[in-house]
């Protein structure tokens, strides 16, 4: 039967309304749709992106047993670490966060592999969170190799052991000690049968810090267990289990690779001698701008400086401006632009940025440049 013009009229009409309260529908669920969850990620070697630049992978390579994490907005955290091994061998894994390259998996974006000699800065920033009842080291694994490789292992493995429990010892045995980054460090050197290993151990926890990872860099190839033509392959934090586990985080990581020169020839990040900081603020409900001016109190330019210190819990850098911040929250690292990578002696460089807040707002506790503790104004 034919239907008439009107009856089609009324049928496209209705069509037409049903289509405008689904599309109201959906952007009404849309709206009030819970914030992306966090990924658990189980499988041995399995892996996810977060912040879309850096890769959180499970790597249970020691052991059996069941191990997950939970990849977070800024890091991760174990929340299944079963079964131990013994302590006087290797851990049982590595859950870790890096930038670069890991097995032929690397981080979206990553300029890595970087030749040694062009990399101007590389600042890092970490925060974590630490448990009782298990035993482990919180460490950094930064890779080095004669080639641009981003597979199997490489030649060279730094570790810094920011927290060690229990009676584990890193691997080869104590070299002495040196001073990095403006801490005191125990060095270990040896070699676990696939790669020489240089290890960085504090005498006591740190549970967050902001630094270059050029200077441990440069340590090893002061010691002969790199040279200036090699690669850094990866930057990677986390940890190494040998007993339980669960509950370890990383509650904030960041890693940034500056290539194509800045600073003095004798290396990046030159050392302050001294140094002051001025924070001001402007606060409102929920947000805040911050304006950061570093004085240089010391006798000798600083070029090519980093300013690192820890946001209070709660606080998320939104933008920033004369700056480049590595982290959004917990331990953040700032870094000169083009035009203010050096600060004269008695001069000042400034920067800015704003975020966001919840809970009281506070200041940061303490400010390092280039790892020299700084005054605040």
């Amino acid at each position: 039967m034919r239907s008439s013009p009107h009856r089609l009229r009324t049928v496209r009409a209705l069509f037409g309304a049903l289509l405008t309260t689904l599309v109201t529908v959906a952007a009404l669920l849309a709206a009030t749709a819970p914030a992306r969850a966090d990924t658990v990620v189980c499988e041995q070697f399995g892996s996810t992106v977060i912040q879309g630049r850096y890769v959180v992978q499970n790597n249970r390579w020691g052991t059996s047993a069941p191990q997950c994490v939970t990849a977070t907005d800024t890091g991760f955290r174990l929340t299944q670490a079963d079964g131990s091994v013994p302590t006087n061998g290797a851990p049982k894994s590595y859950p870790s966060v890096f930038n670069g390259c890991h097995y032929t998996n690397c981080s979206p974006g990553t300029n890595l592999p970087a030749q040694l000699s062009t990399i101007s800065s590389a600042p890092s920033s970490i925060s974590y969170g630490y448990v009782s009842g298990a035993v482990y080291n919180a460490s950094y694994d930064i890779w080095l190799d004669p080639t641009p490789r981003t597979d199997g292992v490489n030649r060279t493995e730094i570790m810094i052991w920011f927290n060690r429990v229990g009676p584990i010892q890193p691997i080869g045995s104590q070299a002495g000690t040196a001073s990095v980054g403006g801490r005191s460090w125990e060095v270990w050197t040896g070699s676990n049968g696939s790669n020489d290993v240089i290890s960085f151990v504090a005498p006591s926890a740190i549970s967050s810090w902001s630094f270059d990872v050029m200077d441990f860099v440069d340590q090893t190839v002061a010691r002969g267990m790199a040279q200036s033509n090699w690669y850094l392959t990866s930057v990677q934090a986390g940890f190494e289990p040998w007993q339980n586990g669960a509950g370890l985080a990383v509650n904030s990581f960041s890693s940034t690779v500056n290539t194509g020169g800045g600073g003095d020839p004798g290396g990046p990040g030159n050392p302050a001698a001294a140094c002051q900081v001025t924070y001001g603020t402007s606060v409102w409900q929920g947000g805040f701008t911050a304006d950061v001016t570093v004085k240089n109190t010391g006798s000798a330019a600083v070029d090519n400086w980093r300013l690192g210190f820890t946001l209070p819990s709660g606080q998320r850098v939104t933008s920033a401006w004369n700056a480049t911040l590595s982290g959004t929250s917990g331990a953040v690292t700032a870094s000169p632009v083009a035009h203010n990578a050096r600060i004269a002696a008695g001069g000042t460089q400034s920067f800015g940025f704003q975020g966001s807040y919840s809970g009281t707002f506070a200041e940061p506790a303490g400010f390092t440049l280039n790892g020299t503790p700084c005054s605040v104004a």
